[in-house]
């Protein structure tokens, strides 16, 4: 964001929020700790870019987001707040002082079985609950998965949703593909307009593979290549890349990655069901384990 108008942008919320600092910035928006005056409590607010902005129209978008609030389940961050100012649209979110799993991920490489089995199973009890209201999340990957004290949490759900909604049924006008090439599911790929959770299946298991492999099923040296690979070449055995992963998990993700819908698994349960539980598969070489963060 750029200098001048992220200081419109603090001074226009300033009554409510007071901007500390930039967390860091994404392909769609600027992401700040900020201070919730009213509540007395930290907050992160994620402000979209102008260019995204500007495609997606504050009305329609924001009627969008607004129908997220009403996602309540412990392994999805809430929405606190949303709306525009200075031109921007923003989203407020509790603020996770911990990390995220792609962090987790960058630091290790890949996770104890046991640790990678629990939080797929908990991720896909958040989309259950959250396909059982009609809301798919649409970018499930590592960097949207932050890991607390005790438990996963599901971030930015339905975003992509509102910019689908909002904008363009397969980009936004601003050219922001609705999904992440290494975890999309080929429909989401393809610009098919009806979307189910099932692609979020498919990115789960993407995401699963990932954790226990220590990078994902299917990659390449551009992102359309990496988009491509996933229609030419047939999903991949996690055990290639780590033998001692449990066969019911292998098996698991093989079916959640297939090309077409109807061969995965119909829900998020199913898949989780279809996994083995992570005590079952606790080795000597790592039982499950937390790093101590929390959610403030």
């Amino acid at each position: 964001m750029q200098a001048s108008r992220h200081d419109r942008f603090a001074s226009a919320i300033g009554a409510q929020y007071e901007i500390e600092r930039a967390l860091g910035r994404g392909g769609a928006a600027t992401v700040f700790l900020a201070h919730d005056r009213k509540h007395d409590r930290c907050v992160a607010i994620k402000a979209l870019h102008a260019e995204l902005t500007l495609a997606l129209g504050a009305e329609r978008f924001l009627a969008e987001i607004r129908l997220l609030a009403r996602l309540t389940h412990p392994y999805i961050l809430p929405l606190y707040d949303s709306g525009e100012a200075a031109g921007v649209l923003y989203f407020v979110m509790p603020y996770v002082s911990g990390e995220s799993l792609r962090e987790r991920l960058e630091r290790e490489g890949r996770l104890p079985v046991p640790d990678a089995l629990r939080i797929a199973r908990q991720v896909a009890e958040a989309l259950g609950y959250a396909h059982a209201e009609n809301v798919v999340h649409r970018d499930i990957k590592p960097e949207n998965i932050l890991l607390t004290s005790t438990h996963a949490l599901v971030a930015d759900f339905g975003v992509a949703r509102a910019i689908s909604r909002a904008a363009d049924q397969r980009t936004t006008a601003a050219g922001v593909a609705v999904g992440t090439p290494a975890y999309m599911s080929p429909e989401q790929a393809a610009g098919e307009t009806h979307i189910d959770g099932r692609a979020d299946i498919y990115s789960l298991a993407c995401v699963l593979y990932e954790m226990l492999a220590g990078a994902p099923p299917f990659t390449g040296p551009t992102p359309q290549a990496v988009i491509a690979s996933r229609f030419n070449s047939p999903p991949p055995r996690v055990t290639a890349a780590r033998p001692a992963a449990p066969a019911r998990a292998e098996a698991a993700i093989v079916r959640a990655l297939a090309l077409l819908p109807a061969g995965r698994h119909a829900t998020a349960a199913e898949f989780a069901a279809a996994l083995p539980a992570p005590d079952e598969a606790a080795t000597s070489r790592g039982r499950w384990r937390w790093w101590p963060f929390a959610v403030v």
